[in-house]
């Protein structure tokens, strides 16, 4: 019963980290698509280079920030992966062909082996 809660735990951690990963990538590319979308604007309005210049700067700042955040993000993936090792019921000694953990979509399929 007690493994069964930790696992539940673990996979329900797993998948939040995926998710959060995910969002970040969205987020990421949606910035891109609004760069895109400002610069055209620009062009189209036939306006100067300057003209927006300091929300092209602004977008610049938050594009690194979710940069940093992605970083973060795989850095607590990989620690999170390495503390299943210390807790009694996660500790792997297999986990198929090396599938992503969990994989992005469908049924995770993951296998805990003590």
């Amino acid at each position: 019963m007690r493994k069964q809660l930790i696992e539940n735990a673990a996979f329900e951690v797993a998948t939040q980290v995926r998710e959060v990963e995910d969002a970040i990538e969205h987020a990421l590319a949606e910035i891109a698509e609004l760069q895109g979308r400002m610069i055209r604007a620009r062009a189209v309005a036939g306006v100067a280079t300057s003209t927006g210049h300091e929300a092209m700067e602004q977008l610049a700042s938050a594009t690194m920030a979710l940069v940093t955040a992605r970083g973060g993000m795989a850095s607590c993936h990989g620690i999170l992966k390495q503390t299943t090792q210390l807790v009694p019921g996660l500790r792997t000694t297999g986990l198929g062909e090396g599938a992503e953990c969990p994989p992005a979509t469908g049924q995770a399929g993951l296998r805990i082996v003590a």
